[in-house]
């Protein structure tokens, strides 16, 4: 499995290598616009690298990625459009070329969260079960998919949070009067407890470790943008 290490490995400093040149890009350097233009190139690469990194791409794999960004586009047209999903809002030019008014990257971008939410939170609760089993107790399977969806849900929640006034600044959308409503939130609640739901049902491989860590990745990225741009 030498071969799985060292590929998760180069995947993990590519990540942090563009994550931390980024940030470093847009907060001290010059050509801040320069580096907020090329945020297409990091997400295409990070949705790249994680699914190189996926062992045992068979088709319950490729029916979620696929699901994900349908229900993501589909989600996102509507409240762009009609305003009845989380809010009003609309797309800047920065993410790249749009399907009525919604990037194509933002199906992707829900693809990624939606998986990297849904590994962290599988690696946790069989970090859970390995403990429940070592004090000869037993979740059942209903609590299980309840206590992942919510928890999955709340992730993703919480990562937007971090994302959104970032994402206001740099031009990547706008809301409108400049204010993240909380039916943002709640909309990416219900959405993201759907496409987990998704996720649990589907069988297939969910131990991708570099998913844990590109997520942590983000989170740090946006947090420390939050803090300082």
């Amino acid at each position: 499995m030498s071969w799985l290490k060292n590929k998760n490995h180069i995947a993990l400093s590519i990540a942090l290598l563009f994550h931390v040149s980024g940030a470093m890009g847009i907060l001290f350097s010059a050509q801040k616009d320069w580096f907020v233009q090329h945020t297409p190139l990091n997400l295409t690469v990070m949705s790249f690298l994680l699914i190189i990194t996926q062992t045992k791409k068979d088709k319950f794999f490729w029916l979620f990625a696929i699901i994900a960004f349908i229900t993501g586009m589909f989600v996102e047209i509507i409240g762009v459009n009609t305003q009845l999903l989380f809010g009003h809002y609309a797309y800047g030019t920065v993410m790249g070329y749009t399907i009525l008014g919604v990037p194509l990257l933002i199906g992707l971008q829900w693809f990624v969260l939606m998986y990297c939410c849904g590994v962290a939170i599988h690696h946790m609760q069989v970090w859970m079960e390995n403990k429940f089993g070592e004090m000869e107790l037993k979740l059942s399977a209903t609590i299980k998919t309840v206590s992942f969806i919510i928890d999955g849900a709340l992730l993703a929640v919480f990562f937007d949070y971090l994302m959104e006034p970032v994402a206001v600044k740099l031009g990547f959308w706008q809301w409108n009067n400049q204010q993240i409503p909380v039916f943002n939130y709640t909309c990416w609640l219900i959405v993201s407890s759907i496409l987990l739901y998704v996720f649990s049902r589907l069988n297939f491989n969910k131990e991708n470790h570099f998913a844990v860590h590109l997520l942590i990745i983000q989170v740090l990225f946006f947090l420390a943008l939050s803090i300082y741009l």
